[in-house]
C-alpha cells in the first residue's frame, strides 16, 4: 500500500485524476526552483518525481509523468525555467524528461515491492531510482539525438564532456534530494499512523 492509498484511498477515478494533478502541479513549481547549469539545470523536479513515485506508486505515479509530459508539450510552462513545448523537448534534456516517467515508476515499484520500507529501504530505493535516471538522459546526448536528426553543441557529447557537464555536477544534489525524499516519505507514515492512532 501507498502512502496515498492509505491516507485518501484511491478507489475512484476522480480521486486519482485529483492526485494525478496534484502531482504535476507539485512537479511543476519544483521544476520552477532552479540552479543554472549548462546544458542541463539543477531543479527540485527530481525531488518532487521521487516523492510523487514514492507516495503514488508505480502505475498512478507513471501516468503523473506522462501527463505531466504531456502539458509541457501541449505549451504550458511546466519544465525547468518555464520551458514548455516539443522544440524544448527535443533539447538537451529529452532524455532525462523520458526517464522521469521510468524514475517515478521504479521509485513506486519498490513501495510496492515492499522494498522502501522505512526511512533506509526509501533512500536506498530513491538512490536507486535517481541512478537509473541517467541512463536515457545521458544516452540522449551522446548518440541517440544524432540519430533522430536533432542539433546543437550538445549533440554527440564524448564520454568526458557527459561526465563533467552532464553527471558529476548532479550526484551530490541527486543523493541529497533523495535523502529529503525519503525523510518526506517517511515523515508523511509516521504522522498517518499518529493521526489514525
Amino acid at each position: 500500500m501507498t502512502l496515498t492509498q492509505a491516507a485518501f484511498g484511491t478507489d475512484s477515478l476522480l480521486k486519482k485524476a485529483l492526485l494525478v494533478i496534484a502531482g504535476t502541479i507539485f512537479i511543476a513549481l519544483a521544476a520552477q526552483i532552479a540552479i543554472p547549469f549548462i546544458p542541463v539545470p539543477l531543479t527540485l523536479q527530481t525531488f518532487a518525481i521521487l516523492i510523487v513515485g514514492l507516495t503514488f506508486g508505480s502505475r498512478l505515479g507513471a501516468v503523473t509523468l506522462l501527463t505531466y509530459l504531456a502539458e509541457g508539450a501541449a505549451g504550458l510552462p511546466v519544465f525547468a525555467n518555464g520551458g514548455a513545448g516539443l522544440p524544448y523537448m527535443m533539447g538537451p534534456t529529452a532524455g532525462f524528461l523520458l526517464g522521469f516517467v521510468v524514475m517515478a515508476y521504479l521509485a513506486g515499484l519498490a513501495v510496492e515491492k515492499g522494498l522502501a520500507k522505512g526511512f533506509g529501504g526509501t533512500v536506498v530505493a530513491a538512490i536507486i531510482a535517481s541512478i537509473v535516471l541517467y541512463i536515457p538522459g545521458v544516452a540522449w546526448p551522446m548518440f541517440i539525438a544524432e540519430l533522430t536528426g536533432a542539433t546543437g553543441k550538445w549533440v554527440g557529447s564524448s564520454a568526458s564532456s557527459i561526465w563533467t557537464y552532464w553527471v558529476s555536477p548532479f550526484l551530490l544534489g541527486d543523493a541529497l534530494k533523495a535523502v529529503l525524499a525519503a525523510l518526506v516519505v517517511s515523515g508523511g507514515w509516521v504522522a498517518l499512523r499518529a493521526r489514525k492512532g
